[in-house]
């Protein structure tokens, strides 16, 4: 039976240190009922609890960490099925697969369009993720391709072999970085364990259908690991898509633990050789549980359409995108540019922002703090209202920036203007358009 929260603080030494990364202990009991965290990384429960909680607070999916240092990246550690439900807790990773025996001209242009594969949307990077450098020729090249990989990009690496000798070769150049392991299979389980323990890195496991599976991750836990990814060699996309919704429903509703890991996916391999289907089941496995998805290309065409969904659904529904709360400049402002304010909501930035740009204007912009909120929902909720608006327009700076002093605020909120007024002595304050699409014909009325 599934223990709450409370009745796990019980049981926690309830000294409130810290030392297991979360702020309290009740913090930390919470984490564990919700399979978001460890008993192990509290050092201070005692033997007792470990033997009575052990079980009952293990996430039912295992965080697998791939990388070391900034680039690295994270997967698993997910508790429901659907976003709405709570939400994901880590995005799936998404890079590019090269050949290690293609040519160094041909190796360096996918390490460069790799590199070149960031972007940036509502003030968020979205990047490629990492290489995965599939060995096609000698144990020797495998190896020197893999340590080119990690110097040209700094990027996470997922080593590709079924033959140990030339999995070792590789880890011996780039071990250090810790890559993860593709794949351990049926023939060759028992070396790449040794190699996975050798090195301290995470291992795929790798086997025709999840039943099969299941049994090479069983004998990897029974040999001491945990870090694994799992790979069900799907024959198609319809079969990639079962087996990532049956391994997340076996590992979350009926906390199967050999299933309890994230998945790898190579849309490639079931798009027969079509890059275009190959993104669209890309997209697939964004969506429905692909935790690690492995592309044969990282052109922006195919890239940033899959990391802007990716955003989208590993976005916290809880929490609402937020703009960065400063002062925006567009055009060549200057002292007699005017000066807007709204919520740092982002779509509300983002309109807004496109539409003084658009007017070809030099102008200001506010950006108030206000919880992710919309104006209407923002002033409704008291977090768009005249003291919030004062302070931060005393804080901002923008006093130094105008000569006049005068604020535009948005005309859904045009209640606010006396009040507004009265907060900010000496101010005039300017009812500005109702909607953001109105702001061109606003300032070309302003200025003629």
């Amino acid at each position: 039976m599934a223990l709450s929260g409370l009745d796990i603080f019980k049981m926690l030494p309830k000294t409130n240190c810290g030392d297991c990364s979360v702020p309290t202990c009740l913090a930390f009991a919470m984490k564990l009922a919700q399979g978001q965290a460890e008993l192990s990384s509290c050092p201070h429960v005692s033997d007792e609890a470990k033997s009575a909680l052990g079980a009952a607070s293990a996430p039912p999916m295992r965080a697998v960490t791939v990388g070391v240092g900034g680039t690295a990246f994270t997967v698993g550690e997910e508790t429901v099925l659907f976003r709405h439900e709570k939400t994901f807790v880590n995005p799936c990773a998404i890079g590019v697969q090269i050949q290690s025996g293609d040519s160094d001209e041909q190796i360096g242009a996918s390490l460069a369009d790799a590199a070149a594969s960031s972007f940036e949307r509502v003030q968020m990077a979205l990047r490629c993720g990492f290489i995965a450098v599939q060995s096609t020729g000698d144990a020797a090249r495998f190896a020197s391709v893999a340590s080119r990989a990690a110097d040209a990009t700094s990027l996470p690496l997922i080593l590709m072999s079924s033959d140990p000798e030339h999995m070792a070769a590789a880890l011996d150049a780039v071990g250090t970085k810790r890559p993860l392991i593709h794949a351990a299979t049926e023939s060759n389980i028992d070396a790449m364990i040794e190699l996975a323990a050798k090195h301290s890195c995470p291992m795929a496991v790798r086997a025709s259908g999840l039943d099969a599976v299941a049994v090479l991750t069983e004998k990897a836990i029974g040999a001491g690991l945990k870090d694994l990814v799992i790979d069900s060699a799907p024959q198609d996309a319809a079969s990639a898509l079962r087996d990532h919704v049956f391994a997340r429903r076996a590992a979350l509703n009926q906390k199967f633990a050999p299933l309890g890991f994230p998945t790898i996916s190579f849309p490639g391999e079931v798009s027969d050789g079509d890059e275009m289907l190959e993104t669209v089941f890309g997209a697939l496995d964004v969506v429905k549980y692909g935790s690690i998805i492995v592309l044969s290309g990282a052109e922006p065409w195919r890239m940033l359409p899959l990391l802007v969904l990716r955003q989208n659904i590993f976005t916290d529904p809880q929490r609402p995108m937020q703009a960065e709360s400063k002062i925006y400049e567009y055009g060549t402002p200057g002292p007699d540019s005017p000066f807007f304010v709204t919520t740092n909501f982002s779509l509300t930035y983002f309109i807004v922002s496109g539409e003084i740009e658009s007017s070809k204007a030099g102008a200001y912009l506010g950006i108030v703090e206000s919880e992710g909120l919309s104006v209407l929902t923002a002033w409704a909720a008291g977090k768009f209202v005249p003291e919030r608006i004062a302070k931060f327009v005393a804080a901002s700076g923008i006093a130094d920036k105008i000569g006049h002093r005068e604020i535009i605020i948005p005309g859904a909120v045009a209640q606010i203007s006396g009040e507004l007024a009265e907060e900010l002595d000496g101010w005039n304050v300017v009812v500005g358009p109702y909607e953001a699409s109105d702001i061109p014909a606003f300032l070309k009325r302003r200025a003629g």
